[in-house]
């Protein structure tokens, strides 16, 4: 008799209580509440900072690949798709495509040209090449390749 009561006490049901796994679970969408809090803050800052590696590096990379190949850089007009698609009259010296598609900045929007530049005027980079920035207009948070930011 005395060996049933042993192994009847030691038995005991497994499992979480329903309390447990509240708790648990309100642990978890805590943790990752945080989590995103966090990653978005990292990924709005870097939001500028994409916009300012293409408009120095890789803007400038295909638009002088172009201007080597057909002689000068794409008029304001040709703009960037002139780096996807020859433009006329351009065809026997075009050696593109110079970019896969044409460019968006981080904020969803085509990035600006002018060619001859009006603020990037140094050398032979004389082409402006432009983001508005987050809030998608002309004004002083446009982030161009003749800032030094």
């Amino acid at each position: 008799m005395k060996q049933s009561r042993l192994l009847k006490s030691t038995h005991r049901n497994s499992g979480f209580s329903l309390l447990e796994i509240l708790i648990a679970i309100a642990l978890v969408a805590l943790l990752a509440s945080v989590a995103l809090n966090q990653l978005t803050g990292i990924f709005g800052d870097n939001q500028e900072e994409a916009a300012r590696l293409f408009v120095t590096s890789n803007s400038e990379l295909a638009l002088t690949r172009y201007r080597l190949d057909v002689g000068n850089f794409p008029t304001t007009e040709q703009g960037l798709s002139a780096l996807i698609k020859a433009p006329a009259g351009k065809e026997q010296r075009w050696k593109g495509p110079y970019l896969k598609e044409t460019p968006i900045d981080p904020w969803g929007q085509p990035y600006q040209y002018r060619f001859p530049g009006s603020r990037n005027v140094s050398g032979s980079r004389s082409f402006d090449i432009w983001s508005l920035g987050a809030d998608g207009v002309e004004s002083g948070d446009d982030i161009g390749n003749w800032s030094s930011q």
